[in-house]
């Protein structure tokens, strides 16, 4: 088996992670964001859930890209994530440079930063639709049909994850465990600001650092988040933990 074929089979494996009760959806999400940067021919992934409102949140994003999407996918309004939460339907744009723009604000912040194409995926059960996961990359051009396909089933994944963690939790309405995930993610937030002004790194290592705690821990990540801001003794080896074991 190839590697790439390998870590295919270790990222759908996840499904099975839903049936247990510590279901950690927000680092499956980034899990995913990542994976499917490594396995697909894109540059950037973002993940977006709708909160209660009925409004996209950017949840989780491949690490490297992280900070520049997030300030895309919140400023430019509307976009092809939107378009495809709407619809329900894949949302291909091979060429954001194209004349007129078929997003003008989103091109608009989307083409300074580098990104040349975008597709978007929905995120939908049956006639549910709950987020799209979002392709970025930096040349034009279409996606190819056999990557489309696994950003499909990427796609398929974690919607299906997110309602197995709805019916593990003595079904939980949709819209309220998608609101948990959503303030979890705030919780994260608040937990790299935290950790990036008390140990002088980056974001991304924030990020890094918490989620590589958490795996060694058996914790969630939303609770390691929360003791981050509480500043709990509990987290106080956080800093000494640099290689995560093995999850997947």
């Amino acid at each position: 088996m190839r590697v790439s074929d390998r870590r295919v089979a270790q990222t759908f494996a996840q499904l099975a992670d839903t049936l247990v009760e510590r279901f950690d959806s927000v680092e499956f999400l980034h899990v995913l964001a990542e994976r499917s940067v490594e396995l697909l021919p894109v540059n950037a992934a973002g993940i977006l859930l709708a909160n209660d409102g009925g409004k996209l949140e950017l949840v989780a994003a491949s690490t490297h890209l992280a900070r520049p999407l997030e300030e895309l996918l919140s400023q430019s309004g509307d976009g092809p994530s939107e378009e495809c939460f709407r619809s329900g339907q894949m949302v291909r744009c091979p060429d954001l440079r194209a004349r007129p723009p078929r997003w003008s604000r989103f091109a608009a912040v989307a083409v300074p930063l580098g990104f040349a194409a975008v597709d978007a995926v929905p995120m939908r059960l049956r006639n549910e639709v709950i987020g799209s996961l979002t392709l970025f990359r930096m040349s034009p051009g279409a996606l190819p049909a056999e990557a489309e396909a696994l950003a499909r089933s990427f796609s398929n994944v974690a919607t299906i994850s997110l309602f197995q963690a709805r019916a593990a939790s003595r079904a939980q309405p949709v819209a309220e465990q998608l609101q948990t995930t959503l303030s979890d993610r705030v919780l994260i937030e608040q937990a790299k600001g935290v950790l990036m002004e008390r140990l002088e790194i980056e974001v991304a290592d924030a990020l890094s650092l918490m989620r590589n705690y958490a795996r060694n821990t058996g914790q969630l990540l939303a609770d390691v988040a929360r003791q981050v801001t509480e500043r709990s003794p509990e987290v106080a080896g956080l800093t000494r933990i640099s290689k995560p074991r093995p999850r997947w």
